[in-house]
């Protein structure tokens, strides 16, 4: 079954992009959406039936190297579980989806066959991804990590005229490759250390990887910390973490459908997916982790400051998706691993949810993108209208407070990050969260009272022929509606519920704490003092290890009433403000533009991050290359071919020319000179012998 999962996505791009002209288009695309859905139905029964025992199912001998041998195997934990129902349900639905977006795509010209190029791009994009969740070593993870990364290279440039789009492609290959760069160092640091890239060498070497320094760039490096940090660097490229976060929003030149499948539910998670699998040598590196807390919370705040001011409705939604895998990486680094996948998992849900939406708004109307020319819309396409609010409710939090798990998703897994940043005892990830959560909620609502509500704006013509969106692409939306409302309810308790709870849920076994411990987490937090259980298994033998002194999954739970309130009181405040902009006084936001223009241009600007890194990488590179071209190209290697063609040859020609002057005797004469020379040469040489 776990076999047919992985191939059956890779089988479908294979049919929908070589056999089309057999099959035909309409054929071949609904054969590469069935063996998606396929994979989809089969990857709930394996999530709903498995018990969470670590197994691993032999596909092929891969590389065999010296010392290095890897098996093309497939590692099945509940890790894994969770992934691929989140990859095949996402990519499914958007397959499903993109029958209705992309159908006569102003793209394209009449008569072009675009569409089985499309559904084969998705399809392998599904397989590359599963081929990552599923992999047993890091060269199987390395192949399926770069897979994606070109599949989301043809599928972000998939406008292929449009310029924007090509600039947007490139870029993100780019700027990946730099993240990759850091995972490569990781995967060789960790088979120099333990010369093997299984995940089960690596898990068991975790112990004694903290107690081994290593050299590196001429410094001393605890080697665990400086492996974890390599990895988390590969991590930042893949989830558009600050500073290489710069191609995720230039990313929504893509199809909109792309969008939902690669830059908000499934590619962008490798990274949050990437830390929790490592969590065996992660908690032994908490320098390194540390390190991921402030630059996640930092990541957060950032995006969600940025998502303010924007217009395009697909960046808006960019911009949170980045702001939200800043929350992921807190609850990783902050070392509850559950949570940052309860996140994930219901994120995924949401997010997708809201990226379709916007596409099924963008449809309706005629690929307008900016929600100034919007407005009014909730009349015209009402089903799309209550799928955006659901997605709404759930990435701004909506729920009962103090219930914990009584709301929508988001409500569910963003306090649990939240509470476990406070937990932590990180004063600056907790703020930083609960500020973003405020932004999160004012821009969320901003969007959804720019394009729903009010008067309508921009093209007269574009607004009487808006239209809802064919029931192809409503379905999906109603799909992800039910994850989006019941996923935190539901599993609440398997992710961030009791300790014995949620080791149970992930394959592990517990036991009691030591009283030494006891006695320490009562001296943090009184309340937390009934401390219970704690995670008995070995590193890697579940599908995430928390170590037994980290108790912050525990102490979670008892954070004061405040901290719990914090992140609803926040939604509030955001709501309320942006209902005051939207809806009640509509002029002040633009006045409020021109009175603090130097920040507004700043946030429009996200920072200037782009016109920093043209600066600094771009100009001197160019710089560069210019004069390698002008100095190097055409001076040196054009000028020395262009003088020994035109100066030194003709010279010796002419030279050469001289000696033909066509007299026997002048022959003669040369040939005598070459025998003479010639029977001194074998004298001599023969004399020295």
């Amino acid at each position: 079954m776990e076999t047919i999962i992985l191939f059956a996505p890779l089988v479908g791009a294979l049919l929908c992009g070589f056999g089309w002209r057999v099959f035909g288009e309409a054929a071949a695309c609904w054969i590469a959406t069935g063996l998606l859905f396929l994979s989809a139905i089969l990857s709930w029964i394996v999530f709903i039936t498995f018990d969470g025992t670590t197994e691993q199912i032999q596909i092929l001998r891969f590389i065999e190297s010296g010392s290095l041998s890897t098996d093309w195997s497939i590692r099945l934990d509940r890790l894994t579980a969770i992934m691929l129902i989140v990859i095949t349900t996402v990519s499914s639905l958007v397959h499903l989806y993109s029958f209705g977006y992309m159908d006569h795509d102003p793209q394209w010209k009449e008569g072009e066959s675009y569409k089985p190029r499309f559904f084969a791009y998705l399809s392998f994009f599904t397989f590359a991804m599963l081929m990552l969740v599923t992999a047993d070593n890091l060269v199987q993870m390395f192949f399926g990590w770069e897979g994606v990364g070109v599949a989301s290279y043809l599928l972000i440039g998939f406008y292929y005229r449009k310029p924007s789009a090509n600039a947007a492609a490139i870029k993100a290959f780019v700027v990946n490759r730099v993240g990759d760069f850091g995972f490569a160092l990781g995967i060789f640091a960790l088979f120099f250390l333990t010369d093997s890239i299984r995940f089960d060498d690596i898990f068991a070497a975790a112990p004694e990887l903290a107690q081994t320094q290593l050299t590196f760039l001429w410094s001393e490096w605890n080697a665990a910390n400086l492996v974890a940090f390599l990895l988390f660097i590969g991590a930042m490229g893949k989830s558009a973490q600050l500073i290489l976060h710069t191609w995720l929003p230039d990313a929504m030149e893509g199809p909109t459908p792309v969008s939902a499948l690669i830059h908000a539910a499934t590619m962008v998670t490798a990274g949050v997916f990437l830390v929790c699998r490592m969590s065996p040598l992660m908690e032994f590196a908490p320098e390194a982790m540390a390190f991921v807390t402030m630059l996640g919370a930092a990541t957060a705040f950032f995006a969600a400051t940025v998502g303010l001011v924007q217009t395009d409705i697909k960046r808006v939604i960019a911009y949170s998706t980045c702001s939200q895998l800043g929350y992921m990486f807190v609850a990783a680094g902050v070392g509850v691993y559950s949570v940052a996948m309860f996140h994930l998992f219901t994120h995924a849900f949401f997010k997708a949810m809201l990226f379709l939406g916007a596409g099924s708004v963008i449809h309706a109307m005629h690929h307008e993108q900016d929600m100034m020319n919007y407005g009014g819309l909730r009349k015209k396409i009402p089903y799309t209208f209550w799928a955006m609010m659901i997605g709404t409710l759930a990435i701004t939090g909506v729920g009962i407070p103090l219930t914990g798990w009584i709301g929508f998703a988001g409500f569910a897994s963003k306090d649990a990050v939240i509470e476990s940043a406070f937990a932590s005892g990180n004063g600056f990830a907790f703020w930083a969260l609960v500020i973003a959560a405020l932004f999160t909620s004012f821009y969320s609502w901003r969007l959804m009272f720019l394009t729903f509500y009010g008067t309508p704006r921009g093209d007269k013509h574009t607004h009487e022929h808006a239209h809802e969106s064919p029931m192809v692409m409503l379905i999906p939306l109603g799909v992800l509606s039910l994850g989006a409302i019941f996923a935190g309810a539901i599993w609440y308790s398997s992710f961030f519920g009791k300790t014995n709870e949620v080791i149970s849920f992930f394959g592990g076994q517990y036991e009691a704490p030591a009283d030494e411990l006891k006695d320490a987490v009562a001296e943090r937090s009184p309340k937390a003092s009934e401390l219970k259980y704690v995670m008995e298994s070995a590193p890697g033998e579940a599908g995430i290890y928390i170590a037994p002194e980290n108790t912050i999954l525990h102490e979670a739970h008892y954070v004061p009433t405040w901290v719990k309130l914090s992140p609803f009181v926040a939604m509030l405040i955001g709501f309320v403000v942006a209902f005051w902009f939207y809806i009640k006084n509509p002029a002040l936001p633009g006045r409020l533009a021109e009175n603090q223009r130097p920040l507004y241009l700043f946030l429009k600007n996200k920072w200037y991050f782009d016109e920093l890194y043209d600066f600094i990488f771009v100009q001197p590179a160019m710089w560069i290359g210019k004069k390698l071209w002008k100095r190097g190209d055409g001076d040196v290697i054009d000028g020395t071919i262009n003088g020994v063609s035109m100066g030194f040859v003709p010279f010796i020609t002419r030279l050469a020319g001289r000696a033909q002057s066509g007299y026997i005797f002048t022959y003669a004469f040369a040939m005598v000179i070459g025998i003479a020379v010639l029977i001194t040469w074998m004298t001599l040489s023969g004399g020295a012998n």
